[in-house]
């Protein structure tokens, strides 16, 4: 299938997200990229906080908590006043990540290398049969356990420093999320730029595999 028909399919499908769209912080970045055509977003997040279930493996409504913006402290506290469930519960505030459908090689490497640049360090290229999907990942994040039998683990001077930092975290995010959309409006590099990206990847490859230069 080419290229340009599965990205129609993509984007004609029914968002299976849990909050069923596009988050507002990243919507713009999602919306540039997929009105490139050697481009299409496949999954996108712009950052949260949740409360979540703590124990390892599959559960039932996992999610506790869920908020895709700045909270307070007051709302944390009425959240974890709510929580009716008995096992670990986890805090996690999460950075913002991205997975993206590139035409070719070049074009994936020259939108990892503009990530990287706006401070989406845990970025990469992710190669299959069928295409190649760039992940692009930020780094701030906060995880550790809240709550265990019902009892919260941690006093109010502890939740009002981890609401803080989380939200300037988040800040943070969404910051490197403008930083990228003005990279992009440079990313229709010209043929001959890709080429040299797509030559020099294959000589590092080379030599991993311990290959011959020509």
């Amino acid at each position: 299938m080419k290229f340009q028909e599965q990205k129609q399919i993509q984007l004609s499908r029914e968002d299976a997200s849990n909050i069923g769209g596009w988050d507002s912080k990243i919507k713009g970045l999602c919306q540039k990229l997929n009105k490139k055509k050697d481009y299409y977003t496949t999954s996108s997040c712009a950052g949260r906080i949740v409360l979540l279930k703590g124990e390892i493996g599959k559960e039932p409504n996992k999610f506790l908590f869920r908020a895709h913006k700045k909270i307070s402290f007051k709302e944390l506290k009425g959240a974890l006043n709510e929580v009716d469930y008995g096992g670990l519960v986890e805090f996690k505030q999460s950075p913002c990540i991205l997975h993206v459908a590139c035409k070719d090689l070049g074009r994936a490497q020259d939108l990892v290398n503009k990530a990287k640049f706006a401070g989406w360090k845990h970025s990469g290229i992710m190669a299959t049969k069928k295409r190649f999907v760039v992940e692009l990942h930020s780094t701030e994040r906060i995880a550790f356990f809240i709550m265990n039998n019902g009892k919260v683990l941690v006093d109010d001077d502890f939740l009002k420093l981890v609401v803080q930092q989380a939200n300037l975290r988040l800040e943070r995010v969404w910051g490197k999320i403008e930083k990228l959309k003005k990279k992009l409006e440079i990313i229709d590099s010209s043929d001959s730029e890709k080429e040299v990206i797509v030559r020099q990847l294959e000589e590092d490859i080379k030599g991993l595999r311990g290959e011959k230069r020509k």
